[in-house]
């Protein structure tokens, strides 16, 4: 886990890391959210579903954004106060994702950096969008 003090973090500083997602994590994300839709988590309802087989569920992939900011940019100094999503594409179950995120703004008076948010699939843009963080003084 990093923790970057605000005054060290660059513009256009990048952190990533990969990830694959499982059936088994879909399923722990729908008993942790409620989000039980057969279209992610039911293999019947997926195979008949719009994409032939089971989707993630958006927000599990936002829910990266979190891993991203929280232990990697900028880290355990971080308060997270807001977060754009866009989904360009489907991920599915067993795909590998890279997430990334890139500081493209700092605010100085509020110590708050704004990272540009994304996840790649397959070299293609998957999820978009972007982060406000607070970067706290203090551990």
């Amino acid at each position: 886990m990093t923790a970057w003090a605000y005054e060290k973090i660059p513009l256009g500083h990048e952190c990533s890391f990969e990830r694959v997602l499982t059936f088994e994590d879909g399923l722990a994300f729908a008993k942790l959210s409620g989000d039980a839709n057969p279209l992610h988590v039911d293999e019947a309802s997926g195979k008949v579903g719009p994409f032939g087989r089971n989707v993630v569920h958006g927000m599990m992939l936002g829910s990266l954004f979190s891993k991203l900011v929280g232990m990697d940019c900028p880290g355990k100094r971080s308060l997270y106060v807001s977060q754009t999503l866009e989904f360009r594409q489907p991920v599915f179950y067993g795909d590998k994702v890279i997430v990334k995120g890139t500081v493209i703004e700092k605010s100085d008076a509020l110590q708050m950096i704004t990272l540009k948010t994304e996840i790649f699939k397959a070299g293609q843009l998957a999820v978009s969008g972007q982060a406000r963080v607070k970067v706290l003084d203090h551990e």
